[in-house]
């Protein structure tokens, strides 16, 4: 199937709940914003839900996609909108490493999107119809982090990439999963 066929398949659905998981820098968030227009879609982001500095404990950043709040993923957001109801969930803040103080209240809508890394771990996938992996090549994703994040890119290079690949190593996400190779949308 290729990105064009999920479309398609998408826009004659009139619900669903599509994960894209895929490398930093992949276009993942550009992707999930061109799809929530066409589609008519809302989108939730794992950005949201990474895990709070309280919760990096050693054990649980060894853990395979440990650094993503999975708990509270399942809770305010998945468990939700299984049982078509109203989502309310505090997004995670990466300037201060922790929960803002707001609380999103979002009215429960038939067509949604989770968009960022870690979006298919294995207690998220019985709550999706459809999955959808998102790759690309190291030097263009150096080039996109470096424009992106300029100051961050060796925090990128030695923390947040090697633990997004151990993740998609010990889950077999590429393997499993429609992958896309280097996407290139224009809003």
């Amino acid at each position: 199937m290729t990105l064009e066929e999920l479309i398609l398949d998408l826009e004659k659905t009139t619900s669903f709940v599509l994960a894209i998981d895929g490398m930093c820098a992949s276009g993942k968030s550009t992707l999930a914003a061109y799809l929530q227009q066409r589609l008519d879609a809302h989108v939730f982001h794992m950005d949201d839900f990474f895990l709070p500095f309280h919760k990096r404990t050693p054990e649980r950043l060894s853990e395979p996609g440990g650094n993503v709040d999975y708990e509270r993923f399942l809770e305010t957001v998945l468990m939700p909108l299984s049982q078509k109801q109203t989502v309310h969930y505090q997004p995670f803040d990466c300037s201060i490493m922790q929960l803002k103080q707001n609380v999103l209240d979002v009215p429960y809508y038939p067509r949604n999107i989770i968009e960022g890394s870690y979006a298919l771990r294995p207690e998220f996938v019985p709550y999706y119809t459809h999955c959808l992996v998102l790759k690309i090549e190291p030097e263009l994703q150096t080039k996109r982090i470096k424009i992106r994040n300029p100051h961050q890119i060796t925090q990128f290079q030695q923390i947040w990439i090697p633990l997004e690949n151990k993740y998609f190593q010990y889950y077999r996400i590429y393997e499993k999963y429609l992958v896309i190779k280097d996407i290139h949308i224009s809003l």
